[in-house]
């Protein structure tokens, strides 16, 4: 149990602590998470959790890096929150959803005009073009594959890059 001295004297430590660091504590949350509520929020549970680590006997060697890596911490638990949010507040904030999936459809097609164009590469980078393009393989599961060194697998995937990116600028 705490006597009231002892309560006083963690009281002013942090009170001092709170005037030393709440400003820039608060613009380092504001930078990291773009949104200046959150931020203020996340450094007053910063000073909550602060309180309850002295409370609890705790001791602080550093306070102003002990306040940053609370502060951080709780900035990454926040961004890796799964947020939801309605589509009145994506509206407000300006997000405008649209039906034109024109890019898309380029890409797509732009795709396909790339894998047929593999077939008309040289043979010995057809094979190596589509384990990297259709079945998304590494350099490492193409070597274990191929049975030839990641070094010379590399340097095919990029000659066979060059060559399949000068036949699509023919054909476009």
């Amino acid at each position: 149990m705490m006597t009231p001295q002892e309560n006083k004297d963690r009281r002013a430590i942090l009170t001092l602590a709170y005037s030393d660091h709440k400003k820039a504590l608060n613009s380092h949350a504001f930078f990291k998470v773009n949104d200046r509520e959150m931020g203020e929020d996340l450094v007053q549970d910063t000073f909550m959790k602060t309180w309850k680590y002295l409370v609890k006997g705790g001791k602080i060697a550093t306070m102003k890096a002990f306040l940053y890596h609370i502060l951080n911490n709780l900035i990454i638990d926040e961004y890796r929150k799964h947020k939801t949010s309605s589509l009145d507040v994506l509206l407000e904030k300006g997000f405008e959803p649209s039906l034109d999936d024109s890019e898309r459809l380029v890409d797509f097609l732009d795709g396909k005009v790339t894998f047929l164009l593999i077939a008309r590469l040289p043979v010995m980078y057809q094979k190596i073009m589509r384990m990297k393009y259709l079945q998304d393989l590494t350099l490492t599961e193409m070597s274990l594959l191929t049975g030839k060194s990641k070094n010379s697998i590399a340097v095919q995937v990029s000659r066979g890059t060059k060559k399949l990116k000068a036949l699509f600028d023919q054909a476009s």
